[in-house]
């Protein structure tokens, strides 16, 4: 999908801006039963910051997440994925925001970076400072803070040192704020020393809270990210999902947003020349350990790939191809205990990189999905039926797109979200 994510150059050198399928991950419980995490917001970390190949000394980033479900107590999962050296984290907080951000009533109340109550010290095996290896991701130790669904939480880091690469996700679809130091101001109540802004998020990829039913993780590419929805609004259609699940009586499940902008199945961003600095990310079987089965309370994951794997160059024409790659998404989810929801690509008749012989490759997929993947996916969600033009079928419906024939606009993402069967989560 188009290199079209908002990211805000602050500088030359800164871009801040084996159970049964129904039953919780690896846990053995039955379905709907409680489990002891729940995901209430996580994002896929995609790539290095390019040109920061030093880190940010000095810097405290205030990363703003929005909950899809609440808890007593939290935990913040940190991420050095793409690092090429350890990076020291020298003061990590988690606190609630003055602000609650766009809410599923539609009210939209940015955040600032100021806190509403305390700023609390988020620990690592009980010390306040952790250095995160090249490569890996920490979670924290528990931290009591008292957190509700549909809230913004501010999740700050001070990194004192210089480190290496910074691991970030491009399309975080909003504003956070950060602080260029050298002093720490990760517990910091007002957003005083907060005074830039930027359109990525650092560092975090997860917040978890105590208890709840699990988590319904979606693995998807820009539409999933939310490119094209409202900035600042939180009205991708994993949001609306999240909204529906708690106006419904199915279990109020966190939702769990793993998209990332132009991923792939089959293909990591820029193959056979992929580097860290790809945006795209490496192929969604590639990261599916990470961003979906290692999710906390993980139960459900719906797939929503392959649209980049046929638009992008190299394009992928055979679907037999793209339909093993799905295949083997389940396989892996299922040996995990999570059950499986497939949803149909959409429509993209009028995107530049449409051609029959294509639409024909999309065609195929979809009949399989909507056939029940061969006997893998537990449910469907229909979303091209649900957002294609009746009259003319290989278009999104007007009402729906955003412009580009390839995006939703908000209209279309909450239509997808009421396709997802409840029932099959």
């Amino acid at each position: 999908m188009p290199r079209s994510v908002r990211v805000i150059a602050v500088s030359a050198a800164l871009v801040l801006a084996a159970a049964t399928p129904g039953s919780a991950a690896g846990s053995g419980r039955p379905s709907g039963a409680a489990v002891d995490w729940t995901t209430a917001w996580a994002t896929a970390p995609a790539a290095a910051v390019s040109g920061v190949e030093q880190g940010y000394a000095g810097f405290t980033i205030r990363n703003v997440v929005h909950t899809t479900a609440g808890g007593n107590k939290v935990r913040i999962h940190l991420s050095n994925r793409f690092g090429t050296a350890p990076v020291r984290m020298g003061h990590v907080t988690v606190a609630v925001s003055a602000h609650a951000g766009g809410r599923r009533d539609g009210t939209v109340d940015p955040s600032d970076g100021s806190a509403a109550g305390p700023v609390k010290d988020v620990l690592f095996a009980g010390a306040t400072a952790v250095t995160i290896p090249a490569g890996a991701e920490f979670v924290s130790d528990p931290v009591a803070l008292r957190v509700r669904a549909d809230a913004d939480l501010l999740v700050s880091t001070w990194t004192p040192e210089p480190s290496g690469t910074v691991t970030f996700h491009p399309a975080a679809m909003q504003d956070s704020v950060f602080s260029r130091g050298p002093g720490d101001h990760a517990g910091d109540a007002t957003a005083t020393a907060f005074a830039e802004k930027t359109s990525v998020w650092h560092y975090v990829s997860g917040v978890d809270v105590s208890g709840g039913p699990g988590t319904v993780v979606a693995l998807g590419d820009s539409i999933t990210d939310g490119v094209t929805s409202t900035y600042g609004a939180n009205r991708r259609w994993t949001d609306y999902l999240a909204a529906r699940l708690a106006g419904d009586p199915a279990p109020d499940y966190g939702v769990a947003n793993s998209g990332i902008s132009g991923n792939r199945v089959l293909l990591d961003d820029g193959f056979p020349n992929y580097t860290i600095y790809r945006t795209f990310g490496r192929s969604a079987l590639t990261r599916l350990p990470q961003d979906v089965l290692e999710r906390a309370g993980a139960r459900t994951v719906i797939v929503f790939e392959g649209i980049n794997d046929i638009q992008q160059t190299p394009h992928q024409d055979d679907p037999g191809a793209i339909i093993a790659g799905l295949s083997q998404i389940s396989a892996q989810a299922h040996a995990r205990g999570l059950r499986v929801v497939g949803a149909t690509i959409m429509a993209w008749r009028g995107w530049n990189s449409w051609t029959p012989e294509l639409e024909k490759t999309r065609q195929a997929v979809n009949e399989w999905i909507r056939a029940g993947g061969d006997g893998t996916l537990q449910g469907v969600a229909d979303f091209d039926a649900v957002t294609r033009d009746p009259a003319d079928p290989e278009r999104l419906l007007p009402a729906y797109d955003s412009g580009d024939h390839l995006h939703p606009n908000d209209a279309g993402d909450l239509a997808m979200a009421k396709s997802v069967p409840l029932s099959k989560l």
